[in-house]
């Protein structure tokens, strides 16, 4: 019994001593590991190695090298999630320094379109260029949804000089060309050519005065309409090179804008050595988008002619657009020429490659040679096209026995040209002139005419009116008046048989005195 008593002592004190134990161990367990009901969630991000930042740059600074002023490289920078859970990356911003220009050429970290699994790397490539020789440094900040919200890495380098230059300054706005050489010009036509203005920095610029810098006989002059300019954003200006004098000329295409350099420029420069001038041709050059009048002949010439003539040239537009003939007209109408009024005439429109015929009459009214032009107006290139004319006779033509067409009716106005009955008197002066009678000489010979008879003279008939020192032919409506020849007067005559002459001259004005004489007394 006394035994008995033993073993039950024993085992209540092994049961208290394995209570015991089992408190201690309870007490030191984290309370997560014994509290059934705790969140599962919490349980959960702990178990997947919550509170880590999430993504971090795989480099915290990328060195590129050294770049050359003017030119562009990419730097690639990684970026890692080092979390247990996804991360989507937003937007990525470049804070470059003053010496390079940058932009984001490639984004394979998603931005926000695809997210980054954990343990995953990204990379994001950033295009750099070189603006200003010395050091250079970019920091790039990339957001994300991960613990830390953004991560940051840095792009350093070295802008070197090409060229052994070691003076280069390259604008926020990028000018091309950075010359302008207009060579050498030796015509009178302007030239122009383009200048590009473009933004070439990460942050917008506003473009302010823009002018040439040069001297005013340069001939230089600018258009332009350039404002603001978003990066990358370009705008053109144009440049007309007008030189003024002969010789070499130069000048500035300055762009003042908001950019870090404040100013942009462009040098000009051009050669002007003009042609030695030359007389014109008949005959202009053709040029696009206008006719061009040329003449089967250049010279009209009636050589040696006895009798009335008549010559036709051909009229061609050799242009690529229709024309049309304004006026034809000679430089004067005291020779016996005349222009026929069939073929070429006013208000003829000649389409490319057409033609017409152009008829000149010649009807001497002396003995000599002519000197004429007749002139053709029209709005083709020039504008006007002079054709001489040239001949020479041995008599002068009576027209009196002709018949002459004063008007036609029965044939359109606009077809018609209008007769000058002046040009039926074309060579008749008047020799003696009384108060009722005179006498006119002409190709016919001499001939008495009288107040108020009627005549047939040039072919028309005519009413005869004597005036003072004049005598006037009168035919409907048209009044032709004849001066008396005053070098045939009593007046002349006496100053003639009066004043110291040779015996040849003595001569002459007694021969003169002779024949007036018994002309004053036909007329009386």
């Amino acid at each position: 019994m006394i035994s008995g008593l033993v073993n039950r002592n024993q085992k209540l004190k092994l049961a208290g001593s394995l209570f015991f134990f089992a408190l201690i161990l309870f007490a030191g367990a984290p309370a997560q590991a014994t509290n059934a009901l705790g969140d599962p969630v919490n349980r959960s991000s702990n178990a997947k190695g919550a509170g880590v930042a999430g993504l971090k740059a795989v480099e915290a600074e990328t060195k590129a090298g050294d770049i050359t002023v003017g030119s562009t490289t990419q730097v690639v920078v990684k970026f890692r999630n080092e979390s247990a859970q996804e991360v989507r990356v937003g937007a990525v911003s470049l804070y470059p320094s003053s010496t390079v220009s940058t932009e984001v050429a490639l984004n394979e970290c998603g931005g926000g379109k695809e997210a980054i699994p954990a343990g995953a790397e990204c990379a994001i490539v950033v295009s750099v260029k070189g603006l200003k020789i010395g050091n250079w440094r970019v920091e790039v900040l990339l957001r994300h949804d991960g613990k830390s919200k953004i991560v940051t890495a840095a792009l350093l380098g070295t802008i070197a000089a090409g060229d052994d230059k070691t003076d280069v300054l390259l604008s926020d706005v990028e000018m091309i060309p950075n010359e302008i050489d207009f060579g050498s010009l030796n015509s009178s036509r302007p030239l122009v050519k383009s200048v590009i203005m473009r933004n070439i920095t990460s942050e917008p610029i506003k473009v302010g005065r823009v002018n040439i810098e040069a001297a005013p006989q340069s001939g230089y002059s600018l258009s332009t309409d350039c404002g603001d300019l978003a990066a990358g954003q370009a705008c053109m200006a144009t440049v007309t090179w007008s030189p003024v004098t002969a010789g070499k000329s130069d000048g500035v295409l300055v762009v003042e804008h908001s950019g870090a350099t404040r100013v942009s420029s462009v040098s000009l420069k051009g050669d002007y050595q003009p042609k030695a001038v030359t007389k014109a041709n008949i005959f202009p050059d053709a040029v696009p988008g206008a006719g061009v009048l040329v003449s089967s002949q250049e010279e009209i010439n009636f050589d040696k002619v006895t009798n009335e003539a008549s010559m036709t040239v051909s009229l061609v537009n050799v242009g690529d657009q229709e024309m049309q003939l304004k006026d034809l007209s000679l430089g004067s109408s005291d020779k016996g020429l005349t222009i026929a009024n069939t073929g070429c005439h006013r208000n003829t429109v000649l389409q490319p490659i057409e033609a017409c015929a152009l008829t000149l009459n010649w009807s001497p009214v002396r003995v000599g040679e002519i000197i004429e032009d007749v002139r053709i107006y029209h709005d083709g290139a020039r504008g006007v096209l002079v054709i001489p004319v040239r001949g020479s006779s041995d008599i002068a033509v009576n027209k009196d026995t002709k018949a002459v067409v004063v008007s036609n009716v029965n044939e359109p106005q606009q077809y018609i040209q209008p007769v000058e009955k002046r040009q039926a008197l074309e060579g008749f002066v008047i020799s003696s002139h009384s108060k009722k009678k005179a006498i006119i000489n002409g190709p016919g010979g001499s001939r008495v005419v009288s107040q108020g008879a009627n005549i047939v003279l040039g072919g028309i008939e005519w009413k005869v009116n004597i005036v003072e020192n004049a005598v006037e032919f009168l035919n409907g409506n048209d009044r032709v008046r004849l001066l008396f020849d005053r070098s045939l007067s009593s007046a002349s005559r006496t100053m003639s048989a009066v004043s110291p002459t040779s015996t040849n001259s003595t001569g002459t004005a007694s021969t003169t005195q002779t024949t007036t004489t018994t002309a004053g007394t036909a007329a009386q």
